[in-house]
């Protein structure tokens, strides 16, 4: 008469147990399921798809397109004609891509065949000022102070490689097993360092110092608050009065940026030698005569050093002569030239701060082998450089002007200098970034009788009277 108890309510689905729930939601959705997978699907479907187009022009552009006419043509030209030639090869092979596709295929080709590959797309791009590459496929660059990963790659090592050699090649080096590592320079001035195997391990290396295609000025740094515009015009009354500067900082912290603001307050008249390991400065007066150094041939033979740049230039009849990077034995013939009578001559060195790059140039003068006493290499020293601005890359990214400092003579065996402006530490602001500073000492600077013959003493008060305050 009684029917089986059911525990189910009447109008009450049974529940289901926790490991069936999601095939009971798949069942009771099937299509959401599905629709999840189709874009992942989807996309890896093209991406396959795409690659295997593009091999395929690659392929057909090699056996077909003669490089030879292509570099006689302008650049323009030339990609056009690459342009064509893959639209070609795309409807005769019947290639399943698109016009924006190809197009794409069109360009990554003409950048390899033309120009520098993946990295077209790095040093076209504003506010890049790093480029790393750490093998075919780890790239990083370097933008407003901060390192992230970049979305180029390489196809592979031999890509690379290739890449790389055509680098170097541009301004006449190589680089292969025999000599791996190669300093070099982009045509618009960026610097290039390559390094490949066996030296490095995981697949060749280059680290690219890019340059901006705006050259700044000291005011447009005062906009980016590296200085204040009081420590600004103190340092354009240093670069027009003709002071022996050196520019003391850290690897990347902008010695080379603010020695070519420096340049923009030299005479036009004045005739200016520069000698550098790979040409990166971008001097801004008419008169300049650049020189670079050269590495060894195939035979160790041939090499021209820095020192052999700069007694060379001595002969040139030079008014100011501009070390890039001071490095070695050339920092005496620097100092040389300086007493000499070629007032405003300028170089950078690695150095933390003033004093030690002071102590840096001790010990590059002793690296010459020359065995002069220490007092003598120090009354050197302090006889012929005059000033030493100090930049700093701080840990927000940022870089700054930490130190004007000037030297004032001898104690004894010790090279006395003070400081003009100084960086001040004022706290962070809620972005993490720094808040600073230069403010003036209130000292009297000995490059007041200087400034004098220019004409320039009373703006030299007025500035670090107005900074000091």
């Amino acid at each position: 008469m009684f029917g089986k108890r059911s525990d189910t309510p009447q109008g009450v689905k049974p529940a289901v147990k926790p490991a069936e729930q999601p095939k009971a939601e798949a069942a009771a959705h099937p299509a959401s399921a599905a629709e999840q997978l189709k874009p992942a699907a989807a996309s890896a479907a093209a991406n396959t798809r795409l690659e295997r187009a593009r091999r395929r022009i690659w392929a057909d552009l090699r056996d077909g397109v003669d490089l030879k006419s292509l570099a006689r043509m302008d650049g323009e030209a030339a990609r056009a004609e690459i342009l064509s030639a893959v639209q070609e090869i795309g409807q005769f092979r019947g290639l399943d891509v698109t016009p924006a596709e190809l197009a794409q295929i069109a360009k990554e080709s003409a950048d390899d065949m033309l120009g520098f590959g993946p990295l077209e797309e790095l040093l076209a791009q504003e506010g890049v000022s790093d480029i790393m590459i750490n093998g075919p496929k780890m790239v990083y660059i370097e933008t407003k102070g901060k390192i992230e990963r970049a979305s180029i790659e390489f196809r592979d090592n031999h890509h690379l490689l290739t890449i790389c050699q055509r680098v170097v090649g541009v301004i006449g080096r190589r680089v292969d097993e025999s000599s791996p590592i190669c300093d070099a320079r982009l045509p618009d001035g960026s610097r290039v360092n390559v390094i490949i195997p066996p030296l490095s391990v995981d697949g060749s290396t280059m680290t690219i110092r890019k340059f901006s295609k705006e050259k700044l000025t000291l005011d447009k740094l005062v906009g980016f608050n590296s200085m204040t515009q009081g420590c600004a015009e103190m340092i354009k009354i240093i670069g027009t009065c003709r002071a022996n500067v050196i520019v003391s900082g850290g690897t990347g912290s902008g010695k080379t940026t603010l020695l070519n603001c420096l340049t923009r307050y030299m005479s036009p008249g004045e005739r200016v030698v520069t000698c550098e390991d790979a040409c990166e400065l971008q001097l801004q007066q008419p008169h300049v005569v650049r020189l670079e150094t050269r590495p060894p041939n195939l035979e160790g033979v041939g090499a021209v050093t820095m020192r052999d740049l700069v007694k060379n230039c001595l002969r040139m009849r030079p008014d100011r002569i501009i070390v890039g990077e001071v490095r070695g034995p050339e920092a005496f013939d620097l100092l040389q030239a300086m007493n000499t009578g070629h007032d405003g001559s300028m170089g950078t060195v690695h150095a933390n701060n003033p004093r030690e790059a002071l102590t840096r140039m001790e010990n590059m003068i002793a690296m010459g082998g020359l065995n002069l006493p220490t007092s003598a290499v120090r009354e050197q020293i302090a006889s012929a450089v005059n000033v030493i601005i100090q930049v700093q890359r701080l840990r927000d990214g940022s870089r700054k002007i930490t130190h004007v400092s000037e030297i004032t003579g001898m104690e004894g065996d010790v090279v006395t200098m003070q400081d003009l402006f100084r960086f001040e530490y004022e706290g962070e602001d809620e972005f993490g970034r720094i808040i600073g500073r230069q403010k003036a000492t209130g000292l009297r600077p000995v490059l007041f009788d200087r400034a004098r013959q220019f004409g320039l003493e009373k703006k030299l008060l007025d500035v670090m009277s107005e900074a000091y305050t």
